[in-house]
């Protein structure tokens, strides 16, 4: 599987990313040391959406907090990048890509990271990493 951060990142050229207790969704929860990943700059923070590539080199899943009923589940982790992106891709580019059901990768991509304005680390089909590598 491969997966994808959206987040808040403070230096865009980062040799490497550290993210702290990140919400996890669409199976992100199973992030794990040496898995590839596409990082987000979000762009509620100001970020221009996707920035880079790289490799997961330490992930480690945050305790539950006792009695709280619902809770996502959160991951820290820290990314060691291999490639900065070349063009640009953020939400305005993917915002035409809203038919939920056509299976584009794109649609994919602004469902689990724009539909909702949260941050997170997400999994991504095999088909939308293929679509984001072509910005490498």
């Amino acid at each position: 599987m491969m997966f994808a951060i959206k987040a808040e990142v403070t230096d865009l050229r980062a040799e490497t990313f550290a993210f702290t207790a990140q919400k996890t969704m669409y199976d992100g929860k199973h992030i794990a040391k040496g898995d590839a990943i596409f990082v987000f700059a979000s762009e509620n923070e100001g970020g221009p959406g996707l920035i880079a590539t790289g490799f997961v080199t330490c992930a480690k899943a945050i305790a539950k907090k006792r009695g709280v009923a619902r809770q996502t589940p959160r991951v820290s982790m820290t990314i060691r990048r291999i490639a900065l992106a070349k063009r640009r891709l953020g939400r305005s580019e993917l915002k035409r890509f809203a038919d939920w059901n056509d299976a584009r990768p794109e649609t994919e991509l602004n469902f689990k990271f724009y539909r909702q304005a949260t941050n997170k680390i997400a999994g991504i089909s095999d088909e939308a990493a293929s679509f984001l590598r072509g910005f490498f």
